[in-house]
């Protein structure tokens, strides 16, 4: 008889993409392993994502990327507020500069139509700048896009992981997958650093490197080109200065540059959207900064008033098509989720119904898990909603959580700590960013640098 295979279930990384997968396979009978390349889940290209809960009013109608926009932004909205993802419903304006833009807003508004978003409305000029007075001169008109909204780019995947390993999932953490090819008596064999791993089912979520895993299975389809896209964080003394997110009127390439606040209580300028060759260049650049100050000038010119508290890149997985690269081949037991790009924050849940249905069909068994996962919260840390620090009772049954360690972004002993010892701790510093805010604030970890270190040491011993 053949060796049984280890894992019914193997899912090629552990971006927002790969541990929505994760958490939805999870929820059946089915043993699933998650192999991230790096040390952390989300920590690629989700965690520079421009954040927003995002409707797909603008994507093109009849799209397998417009469908699962639609369908992800309800499914990740209800999550959210279930397991304490930090949301903040703002809404947005999409502003025209010129009279070429304002030609182009009953185009989008007859797209938003087909793609089930019927509540856009057409903004005059003297309703835009009631509405955000700070805005600069010249501007047109706009629409009004009321459901959009900002949701935390760093807490969704990590909810989606926590959820799945909670329910049995083997996480493997600084797992890069160095080949991977069919067998003969079906499923699929991956080289890792510790030996290989045998599955039934594999599914591609390798993002930036998602072409590169289809081309081992034999596959030409698509090519990612890596599309850097910079931007500016701004100081939250600017946050007064929008109410909502200030969208631009989108291009063929790119959404444009936009304002927004975030759900950490900063304001983001950005994103650019440069083509590049290498897939690891997330550097800033003289260039992308000054265009994006020179933009920002243009549209908020009040905002460069304000201190800048940071400046990152992140890398979109453009491909030569305009639609998502989501191909099951179900008989196989092959899905390969290629080719999303920075709305795959908001089609997450979606993206990861979709691999489901088609892998389901094509026989993989579905049998529901009888107990439920258990109920989980995530750490707050969004600045809308109430932090430890200011919960009276909480820092009474706990001291931890009165005792600041990062007095930029007013994080505490207590969130490090739980952050250390979570269903997914953090590893190293940047997992402790992305899961308490420390470390980037102002001084961007000049005060808290050192103690954080000495934590993350103690934890690995």
């Amino acid at each position: 008889m053949p060796e049984p295979l280890d894992t019914d279930v193997a899912i090629v990384g552990a971006g927002v993409v790969g541990c929505a997968i994760a958490r939805e396979l999870t929820r059946f009978e089915l043993r699933v392993t998650l192999l991230e390349a790096g040390p952390d889940v989300g920590a690629g290209t989700s965690k520079a994502n421009t954040a927003l809960l995002h409707t797909g009013f603008d994507a093109k109608p009849g799209t397998l990327e417009a469908r699962l926009l639609a369908r992800g932004y309800e499914l990740l909205g209800e999550y959210a507020e279930r397991v304490g993802i930090p949301v903040e419903r703002t809404g947005a304006l999409l502003v025209a500069w010129n009279d070429e833009q304002l030609a182009e807003l009953p185009g989008i508004v007859e797209r938003a139509r087909a793609n089930g978003s019927t509540d856009l409305r057409e903004v005059g000029v003297d309703e835009l700048y009631r509405r955000e007075p700070h805005l600069g001169p010249g501007a047109r008109g706009g629409l009004e896009v009321p459901r959009e909204g900002l949701v935390c780019p760093f807490t969704t995947p990590l909810a989606y992981a926590t959820e799945a390993v909670l329910a049995g999932c083997d996480l493997r953490r600084s797992s890069p997958v160095s080949s991977v090819s069919r067998m003969e008596r079906g499923g699929f064999r991956l080289e890792l650093p510790g030996g290989a791993l045998s599955a039934r089912y594999l599914v591609n979520a390798a993002g930036l490197h998602s072409d590169e895993l289809d081309r081992m299975l034999g596959h030409d389809r698509f090519t990612v080109t890596p599309r850097r896209g910079e931007l500016i964080v701004f100081d939250k003394l600017a946050r007064p200065l929008v109410s909502q997110i200030v969208l631009a009127v989108p291009t063929k390439v790119t959404k444009g540059v936009l304002i927004a606040p975030t759900v950490f209580g900063n304001v983001m300028l950005g994103p650019t959207a440069e083509d590049l060759e290498r897939k690891d260049d997330t550097e800033s650049t003289r260039s992308g900064i000054d265009y994006l100050r020179a933009e920002g000038a243009r549209i908020m010119p009040e905002l460069l008033e304000h201190e800048v508290t940071a400046v990152y890149a992140g890398l979109r997985a453009a491909t030569e098509h305009p639609d998502y690269q989501l191909t099951v081949h179900a008989p196989e037991g092959y899905a390969c989720v290629g080719g999303i790009r920075s709305t795959g924050l908001s089609a997450s849940m979606a993206i990861a119904e979709h691999v489901r249905d088609e892998l389901g069909a094509g026989g993989m068994p579905l049998e529901p898990k009888p107990a439920a996962t258990a109920e989980f919260r995530m750490p707050n840390i969004g600045e809308a909603f109430e932090r430890p620090y200011q919960r009276r009772e909480l820092i009474e049954r706990d001291p931890e959580y009165g005792s600041i360690v990062c007095f930029c972004e007013r994080v505490t002993h207590g969130e490090v700590r739980d952050a250390l010892e979570a269903t997914v701790p953090a590893t190293d510093l940047d997992g402790l960013r992305r899961r308490t805010r420390a470390h980037m604030g102002r001084c961007q970890g000049f005060f808290c640098g050192a103690e954080l270190a000495a934590r993350l040491d103690e934890s690995a011993r």
